[in-house]
């Protein structure tokens, strides 16, 4: 079965105008570090490979880009850093630009680094990733950010990673791996961050349009703006429009994604600037669930949904419609010893998602009106977030203080309906008496909050030159309100409000023997807000007093070592992870509790090696193991290890490498028959670019570029998409089958 879904997505005239002009933003190479507004004040999680490992000014993950002051940190895939106080794998734009596919997003770019697992069924941005894994803490177990603000859908914390920053937005990516200091904020520091960097204006005017086509009918068709210095004061700015397009690699799982993003910074005298950043993005894709074994056998490896109309996998009836926006303004100020980072923002997520009933199969169809209509569902999911993250410190005595708040308030409407898709009518099922038509279809109606509140205050002591201490605690109070006519699990009316808090202390060491080599430790307290889920009971408050948010120990230790031709970092970690929240029923009634956990251990390294005329040797590997207390079972989603080779050829104008990554064998329980083993497996990619003069009038220079994925066209399955709803049966995901992208670019005036 191909894919055939060209109808929904045509090439508009403005779209087609940008391919004329044959070209992408070129590559970013690493940046110093931002003085765009979005520098932070707080936290010695750093991003500085500057080789002097002295350095008492640390820097955080909040919008701080990779400094590229060695030879190495320029071409390295992923870098640990000197000044860093818990593990971290840097990864700057110049691998982001030249070996992530222009389809990718953040998670494709995270996937390089020691510890991670990630699967992406359709293709390197062509759907939700399905498994974003780091050492075992799936997505919602930990943050992820935008330029330091954290973002998340707030029932559960997980992120929907095609719905905001594209892969040409993307500055850096920073995979952190523990929960930081006290003011590292967010809902999910029990499993570490995910920080994104957007781009940065360029000192000079310039206008990058480009085009990409590859595999599956994909192109990507867009144009990056830069303007400079265009005010006595020295403004700059810098814009990206993008159309991207694909039939994508399952079947009948197409896409079309379309992007404006927008960043001015405004400097207001010699020590304050003031930035503003927005994106917009609008999908539409269909939606696959996954395949069983017999469907892969039969159909073949990339079977995802059909054309029969009369079939619960009819692509058409399976489908996401979002749109979403972010904004900020951000204030970064430094007068008379103090420093103030203040960052106002919202951000906003509309998604209307259809679906199958049964997409693959056991469910027969039939609905209230006809034994043979198709029967499905119809669902929105929005929500709002406002929100504002203020900083402050100042240098006092033998160190720095630094104090600040983040308070976020975000609104969320869901609802899902039984539907007639033969008919396009609502399907009254659930509860056929109702009074409305809408009320014998609802599964769920609701509107629900969360509000987060999170002051706190740490203070790094600059014991020596060489050395320094950062202690600190974190207050977290989060309150959700609940307002449901028909509650999700229930189907009965609830309106509750919920609140919890904690305190969390961090403690770091961080030392430099030389300017170059420097190492860590760290012991710190992460923590996990409970989920919506909580409240998916008749009575929740006969659960929930006795629930506690979850919550991880966390001690680790590592050394980095940063030179003009070599960057190496190494660290061992020991996680423990308690108050799991479970459930069971007592006498009819559901209600939650606290126990058992997941033990996490394990070591990871990471580095990148100069050879000679321009030739590099990049490798990183992790052991990781995760054992879930209560019956001493693995924990789902966690390769036992990783490991990544590459080699790199950076010249002037010529940039090529041979990259493969491993992921080791994890286990999915699909149901008590099923306990699958699921890997290892390997996958190589190539690429290759060449930037050239190409001697025409208003074109600084032109480039093209090549990717080939998965070289050994493995297909085999990597990963669990969940079960049917009929009989529970397993169904999986396999890797897409070799693939390529064919890049053109210039760089204009």
């Amino acid at each position: 079965m191909t894919a055939s879904t060209h109808a929904l997505y045509r090439r508009t005239p403005v779209y087609l105008a940008l391919c004329v002009a044959l070209a992408v933003a070129a590559p970013l190479h690493a940046q110093d570090a931002s003085h765009d507004g979005t520098n932070v004040i707080s936290g010695p999680s750093a991003v500085d490979n500057s080789g002097d490992g002295t350095s008492n000014n640390p820097k955080t993950l909040n919008g701080v880009q990779v400094t590229a002051n060695t030879a190495v940190s320029s071409i390295a895939p992923t870098q640990g850093s000197t000044i860093a106080t818990e593990p971290q794998s840097i990864i700057g734009s110049t691998y982001i630009q030249e070996n992530v596919p222009p389809t990718g997003d953040y998670t494709d770019v995270a996937a390089i680094a020691p510890s991670v697992y990630t699967v992406t069924p359709n293709g390197a941005g062509l759907m939700e990733a399905a498994v974003v894994s780091i050492r075992g803490f799936q997505d919602g177990q930990y943050n992820v950010t935008f330029d330091g603000i954290p973002w998340m859908d707030s029932n559960d914390f997980t992120h929907h990673s095609t719905s905001y920053f594209t892969n040409q937005e993307t500055g850096s990516v920073v995979v952190d791996r523990g929960p930081g200091t006290a003011s590292t904020l967010g809902n999910a520091t029990f499993g570490g961050t995910i920080s994104v960097d957007s781009i940065n204006p360029q000192a000079k005017f310039n206008v990058n349009p480009y085009i990409s086509f590859g595999s599956w009918d994909t192109a990507i068709e867009g144009a990056r703006i830069d303007t400079g210095a265009f005010t006595n004061s020295g403004t700059t700015a810098v814009i990206n429009l993008q159309n991207g397009e694909s039939d994508g690699y399952l079947s009948y799982a197409g896409q079309r994604r379309q992007s404006v993003f927008a960043k001015v910074i405004q400097p207001l005298g010699d020590n304050t600037t003031l930035t503003f950043a927005a994106l917009w993005n609008n999908l539409h894709q269909y939606v696959p669930f996954g395949a069983t074994k017999a469907q892969i056998a039969q159909y073949g490896v990339n079977y995802g949904l059909n054309n029969d109309p009369t079939s619960q996998a009819y692509y058409r009836y399976n489908k996401d419609e979002i749109d979403t926006d972010m904004a900020y303004i951000g204030l970064h100020s430094e007068f008379s010893g103090w420093t103030i980072d203040n960052k106002t923002y919202t951000y906003g997520y509309n998604h209307f998602g259809f679906n199958g009933e049964d997409p693959n199969g056991e469910t027969p169809n039939g609905t209230a009106y006809s034994l043979t209509d198709v029967p499905g569902q119809h669902m929105r999911n929005t929500n709002r977030s406002w929100g504002d993250i203020f900083r402050l410190s100042k240098e006092i005595g033998p160190g720095e203080v630094r104090t600040g708040v983040w308070y976020d308030h975000q609104d969320d409407i869901r609802w899902l309906y039984e539907f007639d898709d033969t008919l396009n009518a609502l399907n009254p099922v659930v509860v056929p008496g109702a009074s409305t038509l809408q009320m014998a279809a609802a599964d769920r109606r609701m509107n629900d909050s969360l509000v987060t509140i999170q002051p706190f205050v740490e203070y790094q002591w600059n014991i020596t030159d060489n050395a320094y201490f950062v202690g600190g605690a974190k207050y977290n109070y989060f309150k959700r309100n609940l307002d449901a006519s028909v509650n999700q699990k229930t189907g009965t009316p609830l309106n509750y409000s919920k609140d919890w808090n904690v305190t969390l202390p961090s403690a770091a060491f961080h030392y430099a023997f030389t300017s170059n080599w420097t190492a860590y430790a760290q012991w710190a307290k992460g923590f996990l807000a409970p989920n919506l889920n909580l409240l998916y009971v008749p009575n929740p408050a006969f659960s929930d007093s006795a629930v506690a948010p979850e919550k991880t120990t966390n001690i680790q230790l590592g050394s980095t070592w940063s030179s003009d031709r070599l960057t190496l970092s190494a660290d061992v970690y020991k996680i423990n992870f308690n108050n799991f929240v479970q459930s069971r029923k007592v006498a009819g009634l559901t209600y939650f509790y606290n126990g058992g956990g997941v033990h996490y251990k394990g070591v990871e390294l990471e580095g990148t090696y100069m050879l000679r005329a321009g030739f590099s040797v990049y490798a990183n590997g992790s052991l990781n193991r995760a054992i879930q207390t209560a019956d001493n079972s693995w924990n789902p989603n966690t390769p036992h290890k990783t490991a990544a080779l590459g080699f790199i050829y950076s010249n002037g104008p010529i940039y090529a490498s041979l990259v493969d990554k491993f992921v080791g064998k994890t286990y999915y329980t699909a149901n008590n028959n099923d306990d699958t083993p699921i890997g290892g497996y390997a996958i190589t990619n190539f690429t290759a670019s060449y930037k050239f003069d190409p001697h025409i009038t208003d074109v600084k220079d032109f480039k093209i570029g090549f990717q080939i994925n998965n070289i050994f066209n493995n297909t085999t399955i990597n990963a669990l998409a969940g079960t049917t709803g009929a009989d529970g049966t397993p169904l999986y995901w396999t890797i897409p089958a070799r693939n390529f992208n064919f890049t053109v670019s210039a760089d204009l005036f």
